[in-house]
């Protein structure tokens, strides 16, 4: 059956978002179709707010918005800013934040490398937390990438480029299951790796 093209553009729109297949994003349309047109309106506005209000924290690579010039993380004097937390994407900061284990403060790489993906050391931020390292306040990084082989491929490179004297750089410990993802993890899981790392 043909479907007016303003509902078909719709759909594929919500086809981009991860997980998400023909099938469940026709389900989603058709579930919002059913809202009031004010319901629908709010949702655009909402969407189209954090699209051009939400940006990245110039230090971390967190989200931010428009009205603060760092992160919340970074802004806060009480964190432990000589404790770097190096993580693939900003899941996995919040997966972190959520065990209420760790002081310190993170950077976000943007992913991990994968060249069969087209993810190079130029597209993530390695180069900015080189140039973040070389306030030799920084005393310790915290890798705390997926323990599968993009994740640990990622570290070793990484770790070549940001070694110095003066800075600790450990891992999670090995309480995450080999193949798992840091955001699926759960609470306990996470407080016991950050504990326990090396």
């Amino acid at each position: 059956m043909r479907l007016p093209e303003p509902l078909s553009k719709l759909i594929e729109q919500f086809t981009i978002l991860p997980g998400i297949g023909p099938r469940t994003a026709e389900r989603l349309v058709f579930w919002l179709l059913k809202r009031s047109p004010e319901t629908i309106t709010n949702f655009a506005q909402v969407l189209t707010r954090a699209a051009h209000e939400i940006l990245f924290c110039p230090t971390c690579h967190n989200l931010t918005d428009r009205t603060h010039e760092q992160c919340i993380i970074c802004a806060d004097t009480k964190r432990n800013h000589a404790l770097v937390c190096v993580v693939a994407d900003i899941p996995d900061l919040y997966a972190l934040e959520k065990t209420s284990s760790y002081e310190g403060v993170y950077h976000v790489l943007g992913g991990v490398l994968n060249p069969l993906m087209g993810i190079t050391p130029d597209k993530l931020t390695i180069r900015h937390l080189q140039e973040r390292l070389t306030d030799l306040k920084v005393t310790e990084l915290i890798f705390a990438l997926n323990p599968d082989t993009e994740g640990e491929i990622t570290a070793t490179y990484v770790q070549k480029f940001v070694e110095r004297n003066g800075l600790t750089i450990t891992r999670l410990a090995r309480g995450l299951p080999q193949g798992s993802d840091i955001g699926y993890a759960d609470e306990i899981t996470l407080s016991h790796a950050l504990t326990d790392r090396r």
